[in-house]
């Protein structure tokens, strides 16, 4: 087990140099084993090369670090052995009996960065002073769980993350974004540096926003709504409610798209009890009344058909709780409709514990948590992937986190979210895991495949404006 309060911490500043007595030998040619002496500068997640005596230069991972007399032992990671073209071959690596240890180099830890397609740059290792930190772009093909607690810098730090993708990569992006915090995406900042600035400002970001004001709005169409979603809509249960439904069922007879007064009008004239039931209860719900009609405007659904590099849906500013929801499912449930068409897409789903928590269980909640889960479970195959951010992990539906191979984690402080985020994420070390409490703001642990390995990072600034940029106190 690890002694958390004697092992060296991420705050520690590593030396160059590592006491002669500080060696490593391993069996199997994947994990070692450390011996180091009482002032020691090593610490958990660090980068090391170990050299053994016949000239064999390895690049190795410190994952646990365990107090003993005189000093520490541990155990970390092999993550290639530098071969003869002076590249790292992540599976050359083979036993040895004994190895110096020192701080791994820029250069050394840059040979990962080659070796796994890491290019995205997100900041700068903690444990390496003045190397940067890089994600592999090609992992994005797997489901994303993005958490940190309120102030941690969660947010800012998915903004780097969605300014590299789009930088670098030609990944189409759908971002949920019920803040307003990434509606200004596409103004690249005065102080940004060329290169992947002008990158960003040849990108289409389109931004879709509540209300009848300047730019694009944010629509649904409802006459291409799944039955499902009207029936979520209105709140019709198919056998409680069977008569409405079966009228809703049949209602494109009597949509008039751009003119809603006119549908609830057909309805009260029928004859058929149904329908007139159907129209009070579109009148008493105020439906008809909502400001995510389409009407003679293209639909979300439609503008993200067209697959701009991003897409922003601004969910804040809706004057009902229900349209936000109405929005987000539209969008999902036309994505997972032409699910065979295999046209990747990145679903960033901002504070997605409104979209997708558990204890929530109203129709139009319960409906679009069970497309969340669907696409969790199977969409990965077709295209659809996930990168939820959140707060607040206990309330994300248990069968969406469990679905996610990436995990970035920023400072928090609740024991019972770091247990469930532990049980959930095996491939993170309990080590780095327990330094979440102590991040500072722009912290953050990466792990899993999206990451060359496990890494604790202090994330870079920002290349476009931010949106919600925090309220300040009025000070003398």
């Amino acid at each position: 087990m690890t002694d958390t309060n004697t092992a060296p911490t991420a705050a520690a500043t590593p030396d160059a140099a590592v006491a002669a007595s500080d060696t490593a030998s391993s069996v199997d040619g994947r994990e070692f084993r450390l011996q180091c002496g009482q002032d020691s500068p090593l610490l958990p997640g660090q980068y090391v090369e170990l050299d053994d005596p016949s000239g064999r230069v390895f690049l190795g991972q410190v994952d646990v670090l365990t107090a003993s007399d005189g000093g520490f032992t541990g155990t970390g990671w092999i993550l290639g052995v530098v071969d003869a073209g002076g590249r790292l071959d992540p599976r050359g690596a083979t036993a040895f009996t004994r190895a110096s240890v020192s701080t791994a180099g820029p250069d050394l830890v840059e040979l990962l960065h080659e070796a796994s397609g890491a290019t995205l740059t997100v900041g700068a290792l903690l444990a390496s002073p003045g190397v940067p930190a890089r994600l592999l772009p090609h992992r994005f093909n797997r489901h994303t769980f993005w958490c940190g607690q309120s102030g941690s810098g969660k947010t800012y730090a998915l903004g780097v993350l969605i300014e590299q993708l789009l930088a670098h990569t030609e990944l189409p992006i759908v971002i949920f974004d019920p803040n307003a915090d990434f509606v200004r995406l596409g103004e690249v900042r005065a102080d940004a540096a060329p290169g992947e600035a002008d990158a960003l400002r040849n990108r289409d970001i389109r931004v879709l926003r509540p209300g009848s004001g300047p730019g694009e709005h944010l629509r649904v169409r409802f006459r291409s709504l799944p039955l499902p979603v009207k029936a979520a809509m209105l709140r019709l249960d198919p056998l409680r409610d069977r008569a409405e439904y079966n009228s809703v069922l049949h209602l494109n007879a009597f949509e008039a798209e751009n003119d809603p007064g006119a549908l609830l009008a057909r309805l009260r004239e029928s004859p058929d009890p149904a329908h007139q039931a159907l129209a009070l209860r579109i009148e008493n719900l105020g439906v008809l009344d909502w400001n995510i009609y389409a009407f003679d405007e293209p639909a979300a659904t439609e503008i993200i058909d067209a697959r701009p590099h991003a897409t922003v849906l601004d969910l804040g500013g809706f004057e009902h709780a229900d349209e936000p929801l109405v929005t987000a499912l539209s969008v999902l449930e036309n994505l997972w409709a032409h699910r065979e068409e295999r046209r990747p897409v990145l679903l960033v789903i901002d504070e997605a514990h409104n979209l997708c928590s558990p204890d929530q269980n109203g129709p139009l909640h319960t409906a679009l948590r069970e497309q969340i889960i669907q696409i969790a479970a199977e969409g990965r195959k077709f295209g659809l992937w996930l990168l939820l951010s959140t707060q607040r992990p206990s309330k994300i539906h248990p069968g969406i986190i469990s679905q996610c191979d990436n995990l970035a984690l920023m400072k928090m402080s609740s024991p019972a979210d770091l247990a469930e985020l532990a049980a959930l994420f095996g491939y993170a070390p309990a080590a780095l895991l327990a330094q979440s409490p102590r991040f500072r703001q722009g912290e953050a642990l990466f792990a899993g495949g999206f990451v060359p390995a496990p890494s604790l990072v202090r994330v870079r600034d920002r290349i476009t404006e931010e949106g919600g940029i925090d309220v300040k106190v009025p000070l003398r």
